[in-house]
């Protein structure tokens, strides 16, 4: 399979790889490795097919996003290619399939940035009775939070996906917090594994 997808790659598959990557780097604070994979082949592209997209990066902040490793594919993408100035559009809105995965530095990392400490003031004041969260680590498929009441003594609490919501909950104490995304982000499903929170989900792109 992956020596007919080489075949298949054209030069013009080549050059929007680079540009793609060029693109992601410029937009992303920082991002480590990064492997972009078209298949379609130059005919193909000049048609306006592209059969299928991959992205994996690895070490990424995107705006105090921290992600140690996001995976994404698109398929049967419709697009637009101008030969003369080299430009592509693309033509259909379309569905891309997300991996991401967290370490718990990473979460620590958004949770306590200028950006985005507003989630960690929101899970204070509905799960931690107003207390600051100071630390948080993951242990035994669990989230484990410290909060500056209890800096010693961390909280146990789930990460669920549910109606393609993510949520934190306390099973003990009956709570539970939406943790709010973008409403195109549809979280299907939340695996936590060999101390990496991996969160599966699939988002709508549109250019309407």
């Amino acid at each position: 399979m992956i020596e007919k997808q080489t075949q298949e790659k054209g030069i013009l598959a080549k050059i929007l790889e680079k540009g793609i990557e060029i693109f992601l780097k410029k937009e992303c604070r920082k991002i480590g490795k990064i492997k972009i994979n078209i298949v379609a082949s130059s005919i193909q592209i000049i048609k306006g097919i592209i059969k299928d997209i991959s992205v994996i990066a690895e070490e990424i902040n995107y705006k105090d996003l921290v992600f140690d490793k996001v995976e994404l594919v698109a398929n049967d993408i419709k697009v637009i290619f101008n030969k003369k100035s080299m430009e592509l559009n693309f033509k259909n809105n379309f569905i891309i399939e997300l991996k991401i995965s967290l370490s718990a530095n990473s979460l620590k990392k958004v949770l306590l940035s200028n950006n985005w400490n507003w989630i960690a003031n929101l899970i204070s004041n509905e799960i931690l009775s107003q207390e600051r969260l100071e630390d948080i680590k993951i242990k035994d498929a669990k989230i484990l939070i410290n909060s500056s009441k209890n800096i010693n003594k961390a909280e146990k609490f789930d990460l669920k996906a549910r109606d393609g919501k993510l949520y934190l909950e306390d099973k003990n104490k009956n709570k539970s917090l939406e943790i709010p995304i973008e409403d195109k982000v549809c979280i299907k499903s939340v695996v936590i594994k060999d101390n990496l929170v991996n969160i599966f989900a699939n988002s709508s792109i549109s250019f309407n």
